[in-house]
């Protein structure tokens, strides 16, 4: 696991929104079982307690669960999927408003554009 860090937000944050990332994504199943709490601060070369916190978030907000002293693992709750999947997209739908607000762009030509770029990147992918 790699994950870059910025030095605006927290860590434990970034650990969050990585793993938010990757459910969505499907590199994640549910169900899956991830690294305990000890092995991600290894692999991270973060500190113990951020990789702690990052755990009790995503537990908080139904990402993953551990039963007894059983590993953690990804929800299975298909519907905590979906939602998250809304939360990431209109988070970047709120961001790219923000950055395109001051050019005063009509709409139809926002559409035509995000379109355009994201079909370009599909193609780009395959």
């Amino acid at each position: 696991m790699k994950i870059t860090f910025n030095k605006r937000d927290p860590v434990y944050v970034q650990v969050v929104q990585h793993f938010k990332e990757q459910i969505v994504s499907g590199k994640y199943e549910l169900g899956q079982e991830i690294p305990s709490r000890r092995e991600l601060a290894n692999q991270l070369k973060i500190n113990p307690n951020t990789a702690q916190r990052a755990y009790k978030e995503m537990e908080e907000a139904g990402l993953i669960f551990t039963e007894g002293n059983n590993p953690s693992r990804i929800t299975k709750d298909e519907q905590v999927l979906r939602d998250l999947r809304t939360e990431l997209i209109e988070g970047a739908v709120d961001r790219l408003i923000a950055a395109v607000e001051p050019v005063n762009i009509p709409i139809d030509e926002l559409i035509g554009l995000i379109q355009e770029k994201y079909e370009e990147q599909r193609r780009g992918q395959v």
